[in-house]
């Protein structure tokens, strides 16, 4: 700063110091006094008036130079100050440099991507941190010009190889999904490799999103950055129905075992262990399985900052009118980056997580439901096997699938969620060793 200081004073005295030349410089020429006499004698006086007015006409253009040069000099001082940070009253107290996240988009066949698009567009906080990536597979021409409606705001990448793909005969039915594997390895690709981003936001063309979705994902990042037992964030809740949550405290994140997608962001470290192994079906369930997982955890939030509205896909709506078209999308602005997260690093959340569990009392699911509302207090609904936990999810309306032994949404075997007003962990005994792969 001292060097910028020095620099800008430098250039004001240099610039007063040359007009100070030129008018000694005017005042010491024969003649340079208005009304003396030129000693040259009368020819000489008639040339006087055009010299002094060339002189005149030089010495303004050298002013306006110098004058140029003052204000350049006087700008770059200017823009020095603003890019150089005031010195940090602690090490701590220093503001790291946010990070630039790209979304990325993946599209097929549905024109109704704008509704995607406008809502992301909407509410991201900037356009430089969050630049919009939507890679198209299909090569559906509808689709196409309704992301080209976008331009510049977004930036549209076309999926190469819209090949067939030699499938095994039982798998006839699932071409889709191949497609599907095909395109995200493609897509991902293109996000790590050509454009060498270290992160990267996930989402499909029949997701909405929420207000504070980047308000979320910028929140959580730097966990996920310094935490290895953390591989990815996930805007979804897949026991998110309304009555299932408590949308009062929308601020609730968890972490959990299963990996939910639907709105996710990794870092480019875990493509590079990814990318090598990819599946050529069935993506997600493959990232279930415990040899991708490797003990690791996401974070997802109680209130969902992702909704789907696409019915219509390769599942054939699988799950939707069941389950999906009931997640509850939270609509209220959560301030995550003011809130303090440390509670999601792993061994102070299974201190505090698994102290709340087993210290609520544990009911039978016919009290539950006879005396829901009557206490706010949690209670615990415990499992012993496979077919328990799935008859009591069932009876619950959570969602009763599991993937390699691992529920949606739970946390070393254990399930929170919202029943008539009141918390429940559906949890296994306190002395859980681990998941059972073969609970599929």
């Amino acid at each position: 700063m001292l060097k910028k200081s020095s620099l800008a004073l430098g250039g004001a005295a240099l610039f007063l110091a040359w007009n100070g030349l030129l008018l000694l410089f005017l005042w010491s020429r024969p003649g340079g006094v208005p009304g003396a006499q030129s000693p040259q004698g009368p020819e000489s006086s008639r040339l006087l008036p055009a010299q002094l007015l060339q002189l005149a006409q030089d010495a303004e253009a050298e002013l306006r130079l110098q004058r140029d040069l003052l204000l350049q000099i006087q700008k770059f001082g200017r823009s020095q100050r603003q890019k150089t940070p005031s010195p940090p009253r602690s090490a701590s107290a220093a503001e790291p440099e946010l990070p630039v996240i790209p979304v990325l988009v993946l599209a097929c066949d549905r024109s109704s991507v704008r509704r995607c698009l406008d809502k992301i567009l909407r509410y991201r906080p900037s356009a430089r941190r969050f630049p919009v990536i939507v890679s198209q597979d299909c090569g559906h021409a509808e689709t196409a010009r309704v992301i080209a409606s976008y331009g510049p705001a977004v930036a549209h990448i076309r999926q190469p190889d819209l090949s067939d793909i030699a499938v095994p005969p039982e798998h006839r039915k699932f071409q889709g999904y191949y497609r599907i594997s095909r395109h995200y390895r493609w897509a991902l690709g293109q996000v790590f490799r050509t454009f060498r981003y270290r992160a990267a936001i996930v989402v499909e063309d029949d997701l909405e999103v929420a207000p504070d979705f980047f308000e979320y994902f910028q929140a959580v990042f730097p966990l996920l950055r310094r935490d290895p037992s953390l591989w990815c964030i996930s805007a979804w809740n897949d026991n998110g129905k309304e009555a299932m949550v408590d949308a009062g405290h929308a601020e609730l994140l968890y972490r959990t075992d299963f990996f939910p997608g639907l709105g996710w962001l990794l870092l480019a470290e875990l493509w590079d262990e990814l990318e090598p192994k990819w599946p050529p079906a069935f993506w997600d369930d493959w990232m279930r399985q415990p040899e991708q997982r490797r003990g690791r955890s996401c974070v997802r939030p109680e209130v969902s900052r992702t909704m789907t509205f696409g019915r219509k896909g390769v599942s054939h709506g699988q799950f939707f009118d069941q389950y999906l078209k009931f997640i509850k999308l939270n609509d209220r602005f959560v301030p995550f980056t003011q809130l303090d997260l440390s509670y999601l690093k792993k061994e102070e959340y299974e201190r505090f997580f698994l102290q709340q569990v087993y210290s609520a009392p544990e009911i039978k699911i016919e009290e539950l439901q006879k005396d829901a509302g009557r206490d706010s207090g949690a209670v615990r609904l415990q499992y012993r096997g496979r077919d328990s936990f799935k008859a009591l999810a069932k009876a619950l309306g959570l969602m009763d699938d599991l993937k390699s032994g691992v529920p949606r949404a739970g946390y070393r075997g254990i399930v929170s969620f919202v029943c008539r007003g009141r918390r429940v962990f559906l949890a296994p005994p306190s002395d859980w060793t681990g998941y059972d792969p073969s609970w599929s």
